[in-house]
């Protein structure tokens, strides 16, 4: 069982931006909590991009998907392997890994998987979650998120294609090592139930 899975328990979460994940992660952190669960949750591209501005190839994590794929692909690797290193320091096997992250990426040269099998080699998910939202909820999210640049998300119709494409991949990556794949709706203002769900789930692996 050891070459199929992690000590801990890995739950990949993923979704689009601006559907609201990171909200979610939050309130299932505080639901943990509350419940004595010892839950750890990573920020896959965070991971990245502290190599990247180490590197100096980008300035900011809009700029990660716009490096060349061959960079993209060293940087996930590593990635992927720093965050099991430094979770093996923290949770035993009743912990669970929680990683925040994209299924699918828009890059500079078209759709790359976030979820490649090198990276999967490394965190071997017990579940791959794909938090999903209504469209123009997504488009209202990102266009009032100054903080980040999603001006290449285009419109409501590119991001359903981009979620489709998102859950195509998530059941693609979760051939490779026999992963559940979960789909949560994430409705507005209903953070606190996407994450609920998402806690009954995980407490099922």
């Amino acid at each position: 069982m050891s070459q199929l899975r992690n000590k801990f328990k890995v739950i990949i979460v993923t979704g689009v931006p601006g559907v609201g994940k990171t909200t979610v992660l939050s309130v299932l952190q505080e639901k943990a909590k509350a419940s004595n669960i010892k839950l750890k949750v990573l920020n896959f591209g965070t991971f990245m991009l502290e190599t990247a501005l180490k590197e100096k190839l980008v300035n900011n994590r809009d700029e990660l998907r716009h490096l060349t794929l061959r960079k993209q692909l060293d940087l996930q690797q590593l990635a992927a392997k720093r965050i099991i290193e430094e979770t093996l320091k923290d949770l035993d096997e009743n912990g669970y890994l929680i990683i925040d992250t994209h299924a699918i990426v828009k890059t500079s040269s078209g759709y790359l998987p976030g979820l490649p099998k090198h990276v999967l080699d490394e965190l071997k998910p017990d579940m791959i979650t794909v938090i999903e939202a209504d469209a123009k909820e997504i488009f209202n999210r990102q266009v009032k998120d100054s903080s980040r640049n999603r001006s290449d998300f285009g419109t409501e119709k590119d991001i359903e294609k981009l979620m489709e494409y998102a859950r195509m991949a998530s059941f693609s990556s979760a051939v490779h090592y026999a992963s559940t794949v979960a789909i949560i709706t994430n409705k507005e203002n209903k953070a606190n139930e996407a994450a609920e769900e998402l806690l009954q789930f995980i407490q099922k692996l």
